[in-house]
């Protein structure tokens, strides 16, 4: 377990206060992250399965018109998106980028087989979601399409899944490659429960159903979840 949860108080007094610096109050690692952020969930579920200690600073990408926005937080990541890391004396965005550093400084669990193939289809079934599906359906594209970001959203995860069901069939055994969990399950399991918050039918995509289902049994998929964060309104949580 992480101690996100004895760190939250602090952090959002903190935060209030438009201190970004935190880590002169914390020797461990510092992450910026959104509850509901599919990405952010990405590393909150790789620093869970490499049993990795962090501190946790929400940032709300709703309220004030998106805390990300502010000039604190664009010095922190100019791209002004979370996650954001504090590890290492840097600060590393981009979730992909993140877990390719987890996993080479803390390589046990493995999240890329010693395989090259299965490692390849690792790294493809993780791009086709983390670049071909989820930013088309993120909030900063939806907020432009106005009443139709949900048929938007529904069909642009649909498209996505199809091709993805295709490609499961064929490198999927319990989870996405193969019997161990990869980067590919920790892009899967967030982009699923964004498909299921936009409503679409996962009838046609079995596959993916399956392996969900199987993920969402290991604990570092449960206590990573979004209904289970310090920054998770109360009608949400678990």
């Amino acid at each position: 377990m992480t101690s996100a949860h004895a760190f939250f108080s602090l952090h959002t007094i903190l935060w209030c206060s438009q201190h970004i610096t935190l880590s002169s109050f914390s020797s461990q690692p510092i992450l910026y992250s959104y509850f509901r952020s599919s990405c952010s969930w990405r590393v909150r579920i790789a620093l869970a399965l490499k049993g990795i200690s962090y501190d946790l600073v929400p940032v709300n990408l709703i309220k004030d018109g998106g805390q990300q926005f502010s000039a604190e937080f664009k010095a922190l990541n100019p791209m002004q998106q979370v996650p954001a890391l504090k590890i290492d004396g840097i600060t590393i965005s981009q979730s992909l980028a993140i877990i390719n550093y987890l996993e080479e400084t803390h390589p046990n669990p493995r999240l890329l087989p010693q395989d090259p193939k299965k490692r390849a289809q690792v790294r493809m079934i993780a791009d086709h979601i983390a670049s071909g599906i989820q930013p088309l359906q993120n909030l900063s594209v939806l907020k432009q399409m106005g009443e139709k970001k949900m048929e938007w959203a529904q069909n642009c995860i649909a498209s996505g899944f199809q091709a993805l069901e295709q490609i499961l069939q064929h490198t999927a055994g319990r989870y996405c490659v193969g019997d161990e969990v990869s980067m590919a399950d920790l892009c899967l399991v967030p982009q699923v429960a964004n498909a299921e918050r936009f409503k679409v039918d996962m009838g046609p995509y079995p596959t993916i159903t399956r392996i969900n289902k199987a993920l969402l049994e290991l604990e570092a998929f449960k206590i990573s979840h979004p209904s289970r964060q310090p920054d998770t309104p109360a009608e949400l949580r678990a």
